[in-house]
């Protein structure tokens, strides 16, 4: 399979970045503050500030007012072609690889739909699934929900189908009803991206899909730290993500029983793993995005391009990943 050509630029600092941020959880933020179920979101407030330890045991100059950091040694038998590990709390970035490089990323295209989802608000809105949903996943032999045309289920319903199941089907519905119109909610997807700063971000699917091509929508690592960054501040989001499964039982007349499991494998089995969003095509190959909390300590990461070794290829790159971040011993040098 044809890769993608590596496209490289200059990112938009991360201390700009951290205003961004702050911009865009706000107005999230005053959208999901109108959900009937009363939860409000927090504002994202930090941005990662770039260092890098990819290529040296030391670390590369930090910014002005910041520290420098002494790694022992990188983390080993990575394969992911891109990717990225940072300390959420302390705001340094402890390893990357090809930070911003553009390449596909599958479904963790969907963290970005439900964020403009949520900025609308009104988690408990009604929609009725269409009977399109059927040929879309048809045509693009997609993951799917396995929504029934007819049934009526909330926002909220399907976001937990969109984040667990990586439903395409639910995307699909999300997207057409909240542009309205796929068109209207790919600029709106654009348009957040360069709110948050990600100046090398593209969606042309609400889910990742490779149309009209397989390398149309990408982003960067470093992109998508920031989007996980900010989605992760949300408490919807991040009750959505942290679930092994979601059960919604049946009500007679509304709509079918459904179940939808969490295809992200360190969910449940990593420990401290609280999130975020797994994505696959042919192109992209195994990708994570991906965060877990232990003693204090919030790692955040993100793998893209990991070879097909098998269907946790993802997990398994973030597992070592994590496991040599939550075990890296820092020196802190004058």
């Amino acid at each position: 399979m044809q890769r993608l050509a590596s496209r490289t630029g200059t990112r938009l600092p991360f201390a700009s970045r951290l205003a961004a941020l702050a911009v865009v959880g706000a107005v999230v933020a005053a959208g999901t503050s109108a959900c009937a179920n009363g939860v409000n979101a927090q504002p994202a407030s930090a941005a990662l500030r770039g260092r890098s330890a990819s290529t040296s045991p030391l670390a590369t100059p930090s910014p002005p007012g910041m520290q420098a950091i002494q790694v022992a040694s990188p983390p080993q038998h990575i394969q992911a072609l891109g990717g990225a590990l940072a300390d959420a709390g302390t705001n340094e970035l402890l390893w990357s690889r090809g930070l911003n490089t553009e390449l596909p990323m599958g479904s963790v295209t969907k963290v970005m739909t439900a964020l403009v989802v949520l900025q609308s608000g009104d988690l408990n809105r009604q929609i009725q699934i269409p009977a399109a949903v059927l040929s879309y996943v048809a045509k693009y032999q997609a993951e799917s929900g396995g929504l029934h045309p007819g049934d009526v289920l909330t926002t909220g319903e399907l976001l937990e189908a969109l984040l667990l199941q990586s439903a395409c089907d639910a995307a699909y519905v999300l997207a057409t009803t909240y542009g309205p119109g796929m068109p209207a909610f790919l600029a709106k997807m654009n348009a957040m991206a360069l709110k948050l700063g990600m100046t090398h971000t593209h969606f042309t699917s609400p889910d990742g899909l490779p149309y009209p091509t397989e390398y149309s929508t990408y982003s960067t690592p470093a992109d998508l730290m920031t989007l996980g960054l900010a989605a992760m501040k949300l408490p919807v989001f991040r009750s959505i993500v942290d679930q092994r499964f979601y059960n919604l039982p049946g009500s007679r007349g509304v709509h079918h029983k459904y179940w939808w499991g969490n295809t992200n494998d360190l969910v449940g089995s990593y420990q401290g793993a609280i999130g975020i969003k797994t994505g696959y095509t042919d192109a992209a190959k195994h990708c994570l995005l991906f965060e877990a909390v232990r003693n204090g300590t919030t790692l955040i990461g993100v793998v893209l391009g990991s070879p097909d070794s098998g269907p946790a290829a993802g997990a398994d790159a973030a597992q070592r990943l994590l496991n040599w971040g939550f075990g890296l011993k820092l020196t802190v040098s004058g």
